[in-house]
Formats: C-alpha cells, sequence, structure tokens
C-alpha cells in the first residue's frame, strides 16, 4: 500500500515538472513576439530618409537655375496659335511639331482663333496637363497676359513667337519679326511701284494686335513722306482672306479712282488681289506683310508689289529650341527678340518657299 502512495506522488511530481516546462517556454516566446515590432523600427526610421533624398538632389539644380521655372513635369509641349486656316499659323504648329519631336518632347497643337477666352481655356488644360513648356502666337498684346500669368504662376514657361504681349517679365522669350523694319522695307519698294503719287486704301490686321499697329505706322512712315501720296480709305479686315476680298471689293466701288492698296499681311493681301481681279482692275499695285507662298505666286503673276518676310519657321523653331535648352537650365539671354525680315519683290521672289528664304 505504501509502495502505491509512493507511486502515485512520484506521478504527480512529474506531471507538474513537465507543466512548469511548458510554462517556462510560454515565457520564452513571449518576448520573441514584442522583438518583431522592434525589427520594424528601423525600416520605418529609413522611409523618410528615402523620401528626403529626391530634396537633397533637386538643391544643386535650384542653385545652377536661378529663377528659371522647372515646367510642369510632363514631357508635353503645347503649341497655341489662331486659326491654322491661315498657312502661316499652320507653319507654326508644323514646325514646332517636327522640331519638338526631334527633341524629345510630344507635341499637342491648339488653335484660339484669336479669342482670349479660348486661349486662356487652352493655357489652364496645358497647366493641368503639367505641360513642360508653351509655344504661342497669341490672342492680343493685352488679352492674352491673364493667361501667361496662369501659366506663370504654375512654373509653366511660355515662349510667344510672331507677336508679344505689352509686359515684360511673364514669358521667357518674346520671339518676334522686326514688323518695323519689315513693313518699311516693302513700303519703300511699293511707293516706287505707284511712282511716288496716287490714292490708296489700307486694310489692317487685328486692331487688338501689337503687330498691326507697328505695321501700319511704318507704312506711313515711308509713305508719308511723299506729298503726292493720298490715303483715301482705311479699314480692318481682321487677317482674314475673306474679309479682305470684301472690304476691297466695297473699296474699289465707292472709290475706282484708287491704284494701290497697303495690306497689314499677305492674307487679307491674297484676298484684295482676287477682288481687284475680279472688279477687272489688274493695275492696283497692292502689298502684304508675311512672306506665304500664295503671295509669292501672286508677285510672280504680276498681281502684287511684294510682300516682308517674316521668317516664321526659324522663329518657331528657335522658341522650340530656347524651351528646350531653358528646360535643362539655360535661360536665353534676352526676352525680347527681334528676327530680321526680308522684303520680297519680283527681284528675289524664286528665293522664297514654305516661309523660306534661301541665299
Amino acid at each position: 500500500m505504501k509502495r502505491k502512495v509512493l507511486a502515485m506522488l512520484l506521478s504527480a511530481a512529474m506531471v507538474a515538472a513537465t507543466l512548469a516546462g511548458c510554462g517556462a517556454a510560454d515565457e520564452t516566446a513571449a518576448p520573441a513576439e514584442t522583438e518583431a515590432p522592434a525589427e520594424e523600427t528601423p525600416a520605418e526610421e529609413e522611409a523618410p530618409a528615402e523620401e528626403a533624398a529626391p530634396a537633397e538632389e533637386e538643391t544643386p539644380a535650384a542653385e545652377t537655375s536661378g529663377e528659371l521655372l522647372p515646367g510642369g513635369g510632363s514631357n508635353i509641349i503645347y503649341c497655341i496659335t489662331p486659326s491654322t486656316s491661315n498657312v502661316y499659323f499652320k507653319t507654326v504648329q508644323d514646325i514646332a511639331t517636327a522640331k519638338g519631336t526631334e527633341l524629345g518632347y510630344e507635341v499637342k497643337c491648339f488653335s484660339h482663333d484669336d479669342d482670349a477666352a479660348t486661349q486662356l481655356e487652352m493655357f489652364e488644360a496645358a497647366v493641368a496637363d503639367g505641360a513642360a513648356a508653351i509655344i504661342c502666337d497669341n490672342a492680343g498684346a493685352d488679352a492674352s497676359i491673364e493667361a501667361i500669368q496662369k501659366a506663370y504662376d504654375a512654373g509653366i514657361p511660355t515662349f510667344l513667337v510672331d507677336r508679344e504681349i505689352n509686359q515684360s517679365g511673364l514669358a521667357v522669350a518674346q520671339l518676334v519679326a522686326d514688323n518695323a523694319q519689315g513693313a518699311a522695307a516693302i513700303a519703300e519698294a511699293w511707293v516706287e511701284a505707284m511712282g511716288y503719287e496716287g490714292k490708296y486704301a489700307e486694310l489692317l490686321g487685328l486692331e487688338s494686335d501689337t503687330n498691326c499697329q507697328v505695321r501700319s505706322e511704318n507704312f506711313h512712315s515711308v509713305i508719308d513722306e511723299y506729298p503726292d501720296m493720298e490715303m483715301v480709305a482705311q479699314q480692318s479686315a481682321n487677317w482674314d482672306q475673306t474679309q479682305g476680298y470684301e472690304k476691297a471689293e466695297a473699296i474699289l466701288q465707292s472709290n475706282p479712282e484708287i491704284t494701290g492698296i497697303i495690306c497689314g499681311n499677305d492674307t487679307m493681301a491674297c484676298g484684295a488681289v482676287q477682288a481687284c481681279i475680279d472688279a477687272g482692275r489688274d493695275d492696283i499695285k497692292i502689298i502684304g506683310v508675311d512672306g506665304s507662298d500664295d503671295a509669292a505666286n501672286y508677285i510672280k503673276s504680276g498681281n502684287m508689289v511684294g510682300t516682308a518676310l517674316q521668317q516664321i519657321a526659324l522663329i518657331t523653331e528657335m522658341a522650340v529650341e530656347q524651351a528646350d535648352a531653358y528646360l535643362k537650365g539655360t535661360a536665353p539671354a534676352e526676352e525680347k527678340q527681334l528676327i530680321p525680315c526680308v522684303a520680297i519683290t519680283a527681284d528675289n521672289v524664286d528665293k522664297l518657299s514654305a516661309f523660306v528664304y534661301t541665299e
């Protein structure tokens, strides 16, 4: 009996020892579980260090670029112009697309149709798209300032071609043809063709456009020097060929004595030429400004005296190249850049093609 009791006591002692051993194993496991979060802590501490790295990398670029704008972050260049029904503005879009693509950008082209509200919407779309830069032939010297300001505020650089605005410091560059020089040069050829006398009419472009005023003023800086030249009519045809035709037709009917018409661009001039042809007045001496192939053809046929070539293909190519350089850290030396015009007459018209003059 005593042996049975002893056996039972020994068994109980062994069970207790076993249970005690299990309890020690559990306690050992618990600290292991609490150490797991401790291993995550270094990883959490490293994350901010990785996020901070780009900020450290950006600092040297900011120092070297000075006040340069960084662009919107995408690889897209927006090209915004008046209607491409005018081959002059189509050339801007074509050259911008070709040069931008060559330099590795995606180029998106839009037309504002000389409407400042539409232009503003296009600039807002460029901002939303994160455009790298904007090439713009704008919708008015004053009316365009709001749109360009929006791009500036968003850090997107704007490069103006053909038309300037009445404010400095918003666009990175304003590349325009020397309209004063060009208008004066072709006016010299025109007064010579007129024999330094006669009555004439003038077709103005869009009167809110600085180019309209500059060209008209410089036509007259030459013409008004000759006392036997008399302007009997002056109307705006808004850069448009159909309006150029209609206004010239009406002027011919009310002023049949005129022998010349000066036009602020080739599009209006071509409309005026056709109106004169249809009226049987091939004696009318007509000039324009732009250097279009249509004008060149009329010069060759003797229906136009000449045009002042604005080297818009060259200007647009320069704008895209300057945008690319700017985004890489090099700003143009000057914001406002004048590109000389070339007076085109029957003597040199064969050297003109697609707004490019080849010596």
